[in-house]
């Protein structure tokens, strides 16, 4: 028999966005049920974040991080959005993460913050964790909740689909009226079984979608899971062409796209060719190697194309001394040591991948998304801060401030109303017991990659993404039809996500025919 699982605040995702909330939420004596489809709940967009994340640098102010977040995001950002960010960030930040939860950040001799400049910032105002920011954050996060007596964690659960009024009740009269989100199906991937959990409110945060693509600094799990789910329960999707490509992966054939953060940039570090010489002064002046992200990984890709060559390279060992090095970027220096590559004495062969997803789920100022009692928070949403291109280091506080706001909106508007009628739900229709043949699904993500990467990449024209749709649309026909007749596990919800998530970013780029930020039409 299924089982029901009865909760006051579902949260989908464990990186900083869903934990924020999370962690406010059960401080107010909130029950909180938060799921994620890895074992690892550090499995997250959120612990492989290394830079850092903005906050108030010396002489710094609202006004001028605005200015910046405006200046990167080419036109699109949400103006009420980036004032939020620019003028409470800081403050949120030192509530949760410095005073609540006592995260680390890096100090200098004098004992206060050590702040670094990336692309994009005017002046130094990112405070860091060594190279491993996002990893020191995620486990004090996750730290607090485990111990906390209002969290429910559900590790190894994957949400197969929303819960809505419109969609699954029974009583056919709800189709007339508001849609409602009640909760969830979610699969126990260790167990098999399907739950239902029935919620007075459900927040997406499952992170990015860069496994759509053929090289990306995203985890597994980051296949775009929130977005599908919310588009198939008829919320609003906006500004998904704008995918930001990370200039500096490591380029090893047959190994995942390693992050090297662009604070190595920001210490000094030039992207050359093989022989050492660098080029982004051909195609920023002034910024050079610390352009913006999108500048500098076209910038990259078409000096692949022109050369013919299948990568270019990072120089530290000319720029910045050996001992600064290894004790700022011990994690980077440690993980191409694992490939004998030498930071210190040899040049870093790179490529750009899909990186962050600047567009998502469209929500308002408080996280609320356009279906009732549906919340969506960190970079599956869409808050407008980014509009076109992210200014680096900002997803980390965008995602906690907006967990805050969301949070902090539910326990303005209170819980005191009844959960939905368990009975009204039916349970989960699929009597398939045939496994999902793993060859089939990982052709088919092979397919959705390749066709991503090549026609709906860094450059971007009419044609492309005309056969990028034909080609998209009819895999999706085969694989709705795969899921529906196979029994439901992780791949497969996953392979079915990417396909939709796959087609909504296509679609997106192919309606805006102009080029702006990180969405470059020829």
């Amino acid at each position: 028999m299924l089982k029901t699982i009865d909760t006051e605040v579902l949260i989908i995702g464990s990186g900083i966005a869903g934990c924020t909330t999370a962690l406010c939420l059960a401080d107010q004596n909130i029950n909180v049920t938060l799921i994620s489809s890895s074992k690892d709940l550090k499995e997250t967009n959120t612990f492989y974040a290394q830079g850092g994340i903005v906050y108030k640098g010396k002489n710094d102010s609202a006004k001028l991080l605005a200015e910046d977040i405006i200046n990167a995001g080419a036109g699109y950002c949400n103006p009420e959005a980036v004032q939020i960010i620019a003028q409470q960030g800081p403050r949120i930040m030192k509530k949760i993460l410095l005073d609540r939860i006592g995260v680390q950040f890096d100090k200098d001799s004098s004992k206060r913050f050590s702040f670094v400049q990336e692309g994009g910032h005017r002046i130094s105002r990112i405070i860091h964790s060594t190279d491993a920011t996002g990893m020191t954050i995620q486990s004090s996060l996750i730290g607090e909740l485990s111990n906390h007596p209002n969290v429910n964690i559900l590790a190894a659960h994957t949400s197969i689909d929303l819960l809505t009024t419109s969609h699954h009740s029974k009583n056919p009269l709800e189709i007339y009226n508001i849609p409602e989100c009640v909760g969830a199906y979610i699969l126990n991937n260790e167990k098999g079984r399907i739950l239902k959990c029935l919620a007075k409110k459900t927040i997406i945060a499952t992170g990015g979608l860069g496994q759509i693509y053929l090289r990306t600094s995203n985890p597994r799990g980051a296949r775009g899971d929130g977005i599908a789910m919310a588009y198939r329960a008829g919320a609003r999707v906006i500004n998904t062409e704008f995918i930001q490509f990370h200039p500096t992966t490591l380029y090893l054939p047959g190994s995942s796209n390693f992050l090297i953060s662009e604070a190595v940039r920001g210490a000094g570090a030039k992207i050359v060719h093989s022989d050492g010489k660098p080029f982004m002064q051909n195609y920023d002046s002034m910024w050079k190697d610390l352009a913006p992200r999108d500048i500098v990984a076209r910038s990259i890709h078409q000096e692949m194309l022109y050369k013919g060559i299948e990568n270019v390279y990072l120089d530290l060992k000319s720029y910045i001394d050996k001992e600064k090095i290894i004790n700022e970027f011990p994690n980077i220096y440690n993980y191409c040591l694992k490939f004998d590559i030498d930071i210190t004495k040899e040049l870093i062969p790179i490529v750009p991948a899909a990186h962050y997803s600047c567009g998502g789920i469209w929500v308002d100022l408080w996280s609320r998304t356009s279906l009732k009692n549906l919340y969506a928070v960190g970079e599956a949403a869409c808050t407008g801060v980014h509009g076109a291109n992210r200014l680096a280091s900002t997803s980390l506080l965008e995602g906690l401030v907006w967990g805050y706001r969301a949070s902090q909106n539910i326990i303005k508007l209170g819980l005191s109303y009844p959960l939905y009628n368990d009975e009204e739900i039916p349970p989960w229709q699929n009597s398939s017991k045939d496994v999902p043949d793993l060859a089939l699904i990982n052709q088919d993500m092979s397919h959705i990659k390749h066709t991503m990467w090549n026609y709906v990449g860094l450059v971007r024209s009419t044609p492309r993404l005309n056969r990028a749709l034909r080609e998209l649309h009819h895999l999706e026909l085969q694989i709705e039809d795969f899921y529906r007749k196979t029994k439901v596990n992780d791949s497969i919800i996953g392979l079915r996500n990417s396909i939709r998530t796959a087609i909504i970013v296509t679609q997106s780029a192919w309606k805006n025919k102009s080029s702006a930020g990180c969405h470059y039409r020829i």
